[in-house]
């Protein structure tokens, strides 16, 4: 394996790690807004419970993204900081309104409700903006002439790909919150909110599989290089596929270890987190060694070897120190039980 293909490999990896986790953390702060006003079923209760501890921890993930790109492949993140200067800019001022208003939410308590809202609808778009990303890197909407790189904002938002990936996004961040909510609340014992979140994991899954479904059409369609590419590896693509499924059966399945609960929500996130890392590693190794289709690869953005290998073994300390600490952290924040059957909200 080249140093180039171990660094993009790393990227890959905080794509990963971040839009799993940034996917739940947003979901929660939508449904938050959504059971404001359902205070029986304890639902927001329940979101904001998940969303006090993680969502600082959730940021951390993207600044590691942004300096791995800019340390790994620094043409790159020329390219990338000029064809995303409108998405981005949008996402990180989003990020910060929505960081901003969930807090002061939990502050100014007679302005929760307004402040909640903003920080759920914000949450709910930004997931959107940031896999827009990804069509953006297949080439249709970038134009290339007089030294410059400038993104067609015209095609982009007239793409039918473009919005199939943001209605995918949407629908995996209702998906997958919605599921370890449900997880959650069963080992909070707050059942009216487990069956509540449970009910939309049934929702919001089937139509995260319809959107991903689109995706693969309308890159037949837009983006035929990497259908094709991808259609390689269609072995994987039905294995990804059979984990959605299992974690589908998870929501209908008796739990053999509570009498009377119906679901098994903890082997649906486990099952529906394997289902996006199996389809997202078929993903990544479709679009290599592109990094923006056709003129940025991997190799054309590399760093130099001996700043590669210097960078490689900081982030090997870093999370060699950092790693135990997050397990820790989760380990306490979905066993501790008197955090987890607390009755008020935490961040007051």
């Amino acid at each position: 394996m080249t140093d180039a293909l171990i660094a993009i490999t790393v990227l890959w990896g905080f794509v990963f790690i971040y839009a799993v986790m940034a996917t739940m953390d947003f979901g929660a702060g939508f449904w938050s807004m959504i059971y404001i006003d359902r205070e029986k079923t304890k639902a927001t209760n329940i979101a904001n419970r998940y969303l006090s501890p993680t969502w600082e921890v959730t940021n951390t993930f993207i600044v590691a993204l942004v300096v791995a790109v800019y340390s790994l492949f620094p043409t790159a993140a020329y390219t990338l900081g000029t064809i995303l200067l409108v998405p981005g800019s949008m996402i990180l001022l989003l990020l910060a309104l929505r960081s901003a208003f969930l807090v002061f939410s939990n502050v100014a308590t007679e302005y929760k409700k307004p402040l909640t809202y903003i920080s759920g609808i914000t949450g709910i778009i930004i997931p959107g903006l940031l896999i827009a990303v990804l069509p953006i890197t297949h080439g249709e909407f970038v134009d290339y002439g007089n030294g410059l790189t400038q993104l067609n904002l015209g095609r982009l938002f007239t793409s039918p790909n473009v919005y199939t990936f943001i209605g995918f996004a949407f629908s995996s961040t209702l998906f997958l919150s919605s599921l370890l909510l449900a997880d959650y609340s069963k080992t909070s014992e707050e059942m009216d909110a487990y069956r509540v979140y449970l009910r939309d994991a049934k929702i919001a899954g089937p139509i995260s599989l319809l959107m991903a479904f689109c995706i693969m059409l309308t890159l037949k369609e837009e983006a035929h290089w990497i259908y094709d590419r991808m259609m390689e590896d269609l072995p994987l693509l039905l294995t990804s596929l059979g984990f959605f499924l299992l974690g589908g059966a998870g929501l209908f399945l008796p739990n053999f270890f509570s009498k009377g609960v119906k679901g098994m929500p903890r082997l649906s996130v486990i099952a529906v987190t394997a289902q996006y890392l199996i389809a997202s590693y078929v993903y990544g190794k479709a679009h290599l060694p592109y990094i923006v289709y056709p003129n940025v690869t991997i190799q054309s953005a590399f760093t130099d070897p001996n700043s590669f290998r210097a960078v490689f073994i900081t982030y090997i300390v870093g999370f060699a120190i950092l790693f135990p600490g997050f397990i820790y952290f989760w380990s306490l924040f979905m066993h501790d039980k008197k955090f987890l059957r607390q009755k008020t909200n935490p961040n007051q």
